[in-house]
């Protein structure tokens, strides 16, 4: 941009869940891709989207609608996120299956961009945010399959958010991000917690020994598989230099608690 800033920008669809929950289908999609912009250090500063329903003759169409602009309009606010453009089309063949595209722009300064790349054997792999529920398990599959009536009842794969956390996240990583023992950050988004390691690991040509046992659950009796594939809003995965792992501790003002490490394959 000049004045050595640099510009962060995503935009996401999320598409299949606002059809099947339209408010929390739309409402998560704006909370993934405000994450995706502060992974990276960068303060989000405006929200857009672009939407399209069938004609509103429709009932059902029109409950998709509301639910969706509330969506949208409800997460960004509460996080303090203004949205500051988009456009709304109707078209018949967008009937009972809305396209629901958000997009988030941040600024940084450019020599503060992080990476997501774990680097530095024996490094804390610690996981920051909310708890981790079963909402969102198999969200990431279902958003490529076909809706049908059977696919409609899988509701539980549309993640419930809760932008007053993500607000709270959204600050106390950017105050950690400027702590040199942190080593790279990434957001947990679809797959939850097994993407967002095993991308971070692969980046940083290592890998990740991970304690499920140790993870902070909302619910009982939740399985490992259910665990590392729980797409629980709102949390965040950083990577802290070895000897740091207390300090960052106690410096972090959420509930947190150190997972794994970084092992050479």
């Amino acid at each position: 941009m000049g004045d050595d800033l640099a510009v962060v920008f995503k935009i996401e669809s999320h598409n299949h869940p606002s059809a099947l929950e339209p408010y929390q289908g739309a409402a998560t999609g704006v909370g993934g891709i405000l994450r995706d912009i502060f992974t990276m250090g960068a303060r989000p500063i405006a929200n857009l989207n672009s939407i399209r329903f069938g004609h509103l003759k429709d009932e059902k169409n029109k409950r998709l609608l509301k639910g969706v602009v509330n969506g949208i309009g409800n997460y960004g606010n509460s996080v303090g996120i203004p949205t500051v453009a988009g456009e709304t089309v109707f078209e018949e063949c967008y009937s009972d299956n809305p396209l629901v595209n958000a997009m988030s722009v941040g600024i940084i300064k450019k020599d503060k961009l992080k990476r997501a790349i774990a680097q530095g054997v024996g490094n804390s792999v610690i996981l920051v945010g909310h708890t981790t529920g079963r909402d969102g398990i198999g969200g990431a599959s279902f958003a490529s399959c076909n809706l049908t009536e059977e696919s409609e009842a899988m509701r539980s794969a549309v993640q419930v958010g809760d932008p007053f956390m993500e607000k709270l996240l959204l600050e106390a990583c950017l105050e950690l991000m400027d702590k040199d023992y942190v080593v790279a950050v990434q957001d947990l988004g679809a797959a939850g917690l097994t993407s967002s390691s095993c991308e971070m690991a692969l980046r940083g040509g290592c890998g990740i020994k991970i304690d499920v046992s140790r993870v902070v659950t909302r619910e009982e009796n939740m399985i490992p598989e259910e665990i590392m594939i729980s797409e629980s809003q709102e949390r965040m995965l950083f990577v802290v230099k070895r000897d740091a792992k207390k300090k960052y501790l106690r410096y972090l003002k959420m509930e947190s608690k150190c997972i794994g490490n970084r092992r050479d394959y």
